[in-house]
């Protein structure tokens, strides 16, 4: 008996949802499970439904929905405390952030999707997708060394379920990895590695195993040859043939257009190629946000035009490196999160048993804010003193629940340690509310510091983390520690001072 067994009278429509999804058709697959959740009330169906729905949005590339649907899915979830589940959504959820362009957000479902899968006990077909989806989201964020490796896993799971291999086929990890290397300049890592894609698709051709491949694994094959004969390098394969399944997904709709790109490349039609690309805009998280251009350097090159080639492969650097750049960004901030943490412990440890910590946001909270001042008074020094809270965070609880709620505040926690200066001190003081210290400041510094607060404020997107619901902040300020003000005299005054920050 598989996972999908326990869940009753709902199997069959279940079953033919993932069949859909399978086969790229997410648009039905959708229309099933609304159904399933339109008429079942227990528990474990409706989250292993929802967490399928969020998935078939992502496949559909409905970005808007994504908060709404990763939501539901969360707390369904949570509810059932069950692994595979857990695994699945956060894999789903990686995907999402991927699209949202969200990275540090992805790296961190990535880590609780391998968590996860790797508790469940015993795997089966189910586990083994959970697997496969965690290997995608891993190859979209650019961690192709992980990816092989949980697609490995996704094989040996299910061939103990009784799973041909060819399903867990996986080209689009390879793929992402050859273009990846051709991004960063080396096209010859690239070819070797889409030579090896040709021959396995060649080999399962031969065999007869290229009917178990999955039909969205077919443009991939063909955008991957495609690519390769762009580069001058042809094949015997029909890849037109190729490029024309795949389903509804944003990924094969994009694989297609840029697979007849490099045809047309390939039959010397550089000028055609160009109007492709500037006709139709294609979605950078499917191959990388370098891919047009380097396609666009390809035209150029093959077209004698070496200076404009020249200038569009520099361009696509640019643009592979700021993912590399993102990625030691996110390093850096984990590393930052470790020292914060292992600095609050300490403090856990001086102060006894008493918590000091707002657990939501990993802030210092109001006692620990309380302490910091009093001991700073103690030592005669002075500071400003900031209160800030959110404009339209009553209404993000009411229109999209109290998770989205709390990924604001942890949002707004986070643009408040950006910006703050070495030395500061920021707490989490109630509800919305956030209390900044800036020791030994004055009038034009805490300018300054709003300032900051208000720029990272507005440039957060909040309109993919809570669609349709404005955020903004309002700050006040005060001091502290002149004429003899106490704590809750400064708190009061620079409250009854809050301006939209």
């Amino acid at each position: 008996m598989t996972w999908l067994d326990q869940l009753g009278d709902c199997v069959d429509d279940l079953r033919t949802a993932n069949k859909l999804q399978q086969g790229g058709r997410s648009a039905e697959a959708l229309t099933i499970l609304d159904k399933v959740l339109a008429r079942t009330t227990d528990p474990m169906t409706r989250a292993y439904a929802l967490v399928q729905r969020f998935g078939a949005l992502i496949n559909l590339g409905r970005v808007a929905e994504f908060a709404t649907a990763m939501t539901l899915a969360s707390n369904a979830v949570r509810e059932t405390s069950d692994p595979y589940l857990r695994g699945q959504m956060h894999a789903f959820a990686a995907l999402g952030a991927h699209l949202q362009s969200a990275l540090d957000r992805g790296v961190t479902h990535l880590v609780q999707a391998s968590r996860a899968l790797a508790a469940v006990p015993d795997g089966d077909s189910e586990t083994a997708w959970g697997w496969h989806d965690l290997a995608m989201a891993y190859s979209y964020l650019g961690f192709h060394g992980h990816a092989l490796t949980a697609i490995e896993q996704a094989r040996q799971v299910g061939a103990a379920a009784g799973m041909a291999s060819e399903v867990f086929a996986a080209p689009g990890i390879r793929l992402r990895n050859a273009v990846s290397l051709d991004h960063q300049g080396d096209t010859d890592g690239c070819l070797r590695v889409l030579r090896d894609i040709d021959a396995e698709l060649t080999r399962y051709v031969a065999t007869g195993a290229d009917v178990r491949l999955r039909p969205s694994s077919r443009p991939v094959y063909g955008y991957a040859l495609a690519r390769r004969a762009a580069l001058g390098e042809s094949t015997e394969t029909d890849v037109a043939a190729l490029l024309t399944g795949g389903g509804d997904s944003v990924r094969s709709r994009d694989l297609r257009h840029l697979g007849t790109v490099c045809l047309d490349i390939a039959a010397d039609k550089a000028g055609e190629a160009l109007r492709k690309l500037d006709a139709v805009p294609v979605s950078q998280e499917i191959l990388g946000p370098a891919e047009p251009a380097r396609l666009r350097s390809i035209c150029h090159s093959s077209a004698g035009d070496h200076q404009a080639a020249h200038a569009a492969d520099r361009h696509a650097f640019r643009l592979a490196a700021q993912r590399i750049d993102r990625l030691r960004d996110g390093y850096l901030d984990g590393v930052a999160a470790r020292l914060d943490a292992e600095e609050t412990h300490r403090d856990l440890g001086r102060y006894g048993d008493e918590t000091l910590t707002d657990p939501l946001t990993g802030l210092p909270n109001r006692r620990q804010l309380e302490r910091y001042v009093a001991a700073m008074l103690a030592r005669g020094e002075r500071a400003a003193i900031g209160v800030c809270d959110l404009i339209g965070f009553t209404a993000v609880n009411a229109r999209h629940g109290r998770h989205c709620g709390d990924l604001v505040l942890q949002r707004i926690a986070g643009v408040l340690n950006r910006v703050m200066r070495r030395g500061d001190f920021v707490a989490r003081f109630a509800g919305d509310e956030f209390v900044v210290v800036l020791p030994g400041a004055g009038p034009t510094q805490a300018a300054e510091v709003s300032r900051r607060i208000s720029a990272a404020a507005a440039a957060e997107n909040w309109q993919v983390l809570v669609p349709g619901t404005p955020i903004g902040l309002a700050a006040g300020w005060s001091e502290v520690g002149t004429n003899g003000r106490t704590l809750s005299a400064a708190l009061a005054a620079a409250a009854s001072h809050r301006t939209p920050a």
